[in-house]
């Protein structure tokens, strides 16, 4: 006879958040004050109940119901209030697509952002990095979001067009992703079509830079199939309507929707996190001389940063992980349910508004203590458990998680440290921290810091060095699985 004793199935708890307004539902309290909204959310359950507009939505609020739902895409699929926004204006991309398309659709662009082509982009990353910081002058405030907007855009724009995009037109395409990301937003929160119809200033921003993104996107395109093939995604794309290489040939309207989608997750969110980094570096004088003392230990008398040196930038890497769960620029998504399931064992219909928040899990006190600390050595190698890594996810689960996480974090360390190794940003006399403006991603919209030049550190004083280097092996797989849910 077995003396197992059998697994206990955990009990979870369900309820619904107070405060509904009617015909808006929550969504005042989530526009106001979407953080102290989210927090508020644990405390009613696992699985919480609330109202966008005057539809019905739930939110997920472990971990490991969070989970559930992100391994079961055909239950719980791409769509809700996000998607269905999202979808009017990338079309049917990778990001918005339902699950039946997803694999063709991944299976065509992931060779654009395998390791060995990331590690093709290091030079292209640590040049635009180089070029951004190289034009601040020194002792003197400079609007650090809006260079690292300049430099995300410049740079994935390159991954993606080659040299397509003049710097009149990337500074363009980045008022223009500025502008929709902070329209889409209150469209999902509220989603009363009509408000979104009335000729008011917001309204009119919203709808030119949408209509001047897909006209320039239109143009590039256009441009290239009257010129010669480049090895970029373009060019794999324009292939693919070809049937080069593909089960069946894709359509102009899909290299359009992909192009849209890669431009819109990959510029916003990297430019958020790189600006919420300087910001908490700033306000965090140990972690800030930890990372100096390592770039000054392996890039030497300020160097530029290749793909040899990515596996002994340990710290510099751990202070990117560190941003993504404390100011996580992704911090909303949703989901939509495909038949009547069950979840925390709740009913939910067919069509029903799932949703989870990056940020809500990486401040739980039980995965983070003290969630609200910045500190980078929760990432060094060994130091995170089990239930943190799963806890983490700012580049979502399963096979939805994002296409470009390793990319995403290549590019982020890569910048820090090309930057972080030749200036020191400081916040300007009397900087007090606001709570930021939301939108589809959250971060430091408008930060201005004061730029000085930096002092090295001796290289004996360093506390990292290559003897200790980070295995070569990704450390995304290891440093909390990873700015986002947007594939």
């Amino acid at each position: 006879m077995s003396l197992a004793v059998p697994e206990q199935k955990r009990t979870w708890t369900t309820g619904t958040a107070p405060g509904i307004f009617p015909l808006l539902g929550h969504g005042i309290a989530f526009y106001r004050r979407p953080l102290a909204f989210l927090n508020s959310l644990p405390a009613h359950g696992d699985l919480v109940e609330i109202r966008l507009g005057p539809q019905r939505a739930w939110m997920v609020c472990h971990p490991e119901l969070t989970h559930e739902v992100l391994m079961d895409p055909h239950t719980f699929d791409k769509g809700g209030p996000l998607y269905d926004r999202l979808g009017k204006l990338m079309g049917d991309g990778i990001v918005t697509c339902r699950q039946q398309t997803h694999r063709d659709k991944r299976r065509l662009l992931q060779p654009g952002f395998r390791p060995s082509h990331v590690a093709a982009y290091t030079d292209l990353v640590a040049q635009e990095a180089e070029s951004v910081c190289d034009a601040w002058p020194t002792g003197r405030p400079v609007p650090v979001t809006e260079a690292m907007m300049t430099l995300t855009t410049r740079v994935i724009s390159r991954v993606l067009l080659s040299d397509s995009l003049d710097d009149a037109t990337t500074a363009e395409v980045r008022d223009c992703l500025t502008d929709v990301v902070r329209g889409l937003f209150v469209r999902t929160v509220v989603p009363i079509d009509a408000l979104f119809r009335l000729p008011v200033p917001a309204n009119r921003r919203y709808r030119r830079a949408l209509s001047r993104l897909h006209t320039i996107i239109d143009a590039v395109i256009a441009e290239r199939r009257r010129g010669a093939d480049r090895d970029d995604v373009l060019g794999t794309l324009l292939a693919a309507t070809r049937g080069d290489g593909v089960p069946a040939p894709i359509t102009d309207q899909e290299v359009h929707d992909h192009l849209i989608t890669l431009l819109l997750t990959g510029v916003e969110t990297q430019a958020l996190c790189l600006s919420s980094a300087f910001s908490l570096l700033a306000r965090h004088p140990e972690a800030e001389g930890r990372l100096h003392a390592e770039l000054d230990s392996v890039l030497g008398e300020g160097r530029r940063p290749g793909p040899e040196d990515l596996p002994h930038l340990v710290h510099t890497r751990c202070v990117v992980s560190e941003t993504l769960r404390h100011s996580s620029p992704g911090w909303l998504f949703t989901r939509v349910t495909t038949r009547e399931t069950e979840l925390a064992g709740c009913r939910l219909p067919a069509g029903a508004a799932v949703l989870y928040s990056p940020h809500l899990l990486h401040h739980d006190p039980s995965s983070f203590p003290d969630p609200e600390r910045f500190d980078p050595g929760r990432w060094l190698p060994g130091r995170p458990t089990a239930e943190q890594r799963r806890a983490m996810m700012p580049f979502s689960a399963g096979n939805r998680k994002c296409l470009g996480d390793e990319f995403a974090m290549v590019e982020a360390t890569l910048a820090l440290a090309t930057i972080a190794g030749r200036v020191r940003l400081r916040h300007l006399p009397g900087y007090v921290e606001r709570t930021p403006r939301p939108g589809i991603t959250m971060g430091p919209r408008s930060l201005v810091m004061i730029c000085e030049p930096r002092s090295r550190v001796p290289a004996a004083a360093s506390p990292t060095s290559r003897a200790t280097a980070a295995p070569r092996t990704s450390e995304s797989r290891t440093a909390g699985e990873h700015v986002v849910d947007n594939a």
